[in-house]
């Protein structure tokens, strides 16, 4: 298969990068999926306050947020969680699972840098205060709840989520012209965001914005629902331990075994 082919074909240009690309790259793909969540938030605080409009709240978050993927995959950048399909090229035995894990290693980094960069920003340009402060208040109500979140339901949610983002890249590689990338990739992203799975690089914005955005709106986040528990758990060591670590092993297992190895068995099985 074509895509197949694709597939194992970056995986080896993406483990022959220097560790200063994968870091550049990595940053650039990071601030990129953060300004999708970012803006995604700006344009849905008001539907996701009210438990009336909040579907439509998360579909509006959702087709705002594809837009990172977009700029990720077309414009150039080094993801994390779409890397984990180079498991194809490892089992291809064109990519060594120590060239696929070094690579997994730097552009975590880098987009952990370009996420927090951009959150950093957010926080310092006062833009929390839009809409009377609303958005604030449903930054800290989205990241208190990622950070609230059981090992177990983060796991899984990761697993949901990378699914489909790696079914987004995967079909990206088969798409002919950019309009048809920016279709393949619009949906499955679109479906993930509105379905509310985790995603451990959109993450890397979503909680560190929270948690800056906490002191001023973290009480005006408890009047509007959210509990003291939920606040308490919202903090650097929440962040990695209640988030970041399972649902970035989610993600790994959604991407690279619901469709990297899945993909690879039914097309190169008999090789």
């Amino acid at each position: 298969m074509n895509t197949l082919k694709i597939t194992i074909d970056k995986a080896v240009s993406k483990s022959e990068l220097s560790v200063l690309r994968m870091l550049l790259l990595g940053f650039m793909a990071g601030a990129f999926i953060a300004f999708g969540a970012e803006g995604s938030n700006m344009a849905a605080s008001g539907l996701l306050a009210d438990a009336q409009t909040y579907g439509l709240g998360r579909a509006l978050s959702g087709l705002i947020f594809a837009t990172g993927l977009m700029m990720v995959i077309i414009g150039g950048g080094e993801l994390f969680t779409g890397n984990n399909l180079m498991l194809c090229g490892v089992l291809d035995r064109k990519v060594t699972a120590a060239a696929m894990l070094k690579n997994w290693f730097f552009v975590y980094i880098g987009n952990f840098a370009g996420a927090l960069f951009i959150a950093f920003l957010m926080n310092y340009t006062g833009l929390f205060s839009a809409s009377a402060g609303l958005l604030g208040v449903m930054t800290v109500k989205i990241g208190a709840g990622k950070t609230a979140l059981t090992f177990g339901k983060a796991f899984v949610l990761g697993i949901l989520c990378n699914w489909l983002v790696c079914l987004a890249v995967w079909m990206s590689f088969g798409a002919e012209n950019t309009a048809g990338r920016v279709l393949v990739i619009l949906f499955p992203i679109w479906l993930f965001v509105t379905s509310g799975f985790e995603h451990s690089i959109a993450n890397m914005y979503y909680i560190p914005a929270a948690i800056f955005a906490k002191g001023q709106y973290g009480q005006a986040a408890i009047d509007m629902g959210l509990s003291q528990q939920a606040l308490d758990s919202l903090s650097w060591q929440g962040m990695f331990v209640s988030n970041l670590i399972p649902v970035t092993l989610g993600n790994i297992v959604g991407g690279a075994v619901f469709v990297g190895l899945i993909y690879y068995i039914c097309y190169r099985g008999k090789k």
